[in-house]
């Protein structure tokens, strides 16, 4: 299914995104990042305290590391902006970090938890948690995308062939 160099694509893609995104939304108002625009974690900024937080959680059970320190309900609450602006450059780092670690072995098996969303065990291919991580990262970012054009600023490119050879280091 996947393997080594797709996670190490995808994470660079997840700092190129996230670059580009925290400073556009960097240059927003307090105001602007916490209004609600109908995104499925309500502001910007609540939808992106959520994608910190879902990023904790699965990267967490792929290196063995640290998870968040907040539930499902209180993920888009759990981070103000300069805590994303300081955290998520360390996170991004921490997702390619385990990426460039991968070998084919890291792809097989299960993964194993307890899921509070619908308060149940779960068990599921690794491989395919590997795309979750990633493929939840591009559908939220996906939707601050949207909400920043709405607010008429310009936007960077998103699509795989036009990212870099180099993700330049966060500014």
């Amino acid at each position: 299914m996947i393997g080594p160099d797709y996670a190490r694509t995808m994470a660079r893609y997840n700092a190129w995104q996230n670059q580009w995104m925290y400073q556009a939304c960097d240059g927003l108002t307090d105001a602007q990042r916490e209004e609600d625009r109908g995104l499925f974690w309500g502001s910007i900024q609540g939808t992106l305290s959520h994608l910190m937080w879902g990023d904790l959680v699965w990267i967490a059970r792929f290196d063995g590391g640290t998870g968040p320190d907040a539930d499902l309900k209180g993920s888009m609450s759990r981070y103000d902006w300069a805590a994303l602006m300081e955290a998520r450059p360390a996170l991004d780092a921490r997702i390619a970090a385990w990426a460039w670690s991968t070998d084919d072995s890291d792809f097989e098996g299960e993964v194993t938890w307890y899921s509070m969303a619908v308060e149940r065990q779960m068990a599921m291919p690794k491989a395919l948690c590997i795309v979750q991580l990633f493929n939840h990262q591009t559908h939220h970012r996906g939707q601050v995308h949207a909400a920043l054009t709405g607010l008429g600023l310009k936007t960077h490119d998103t699509d795989l062939p036009f990212m870099p050879d180099e993700v330049p280091e966060w500014r």
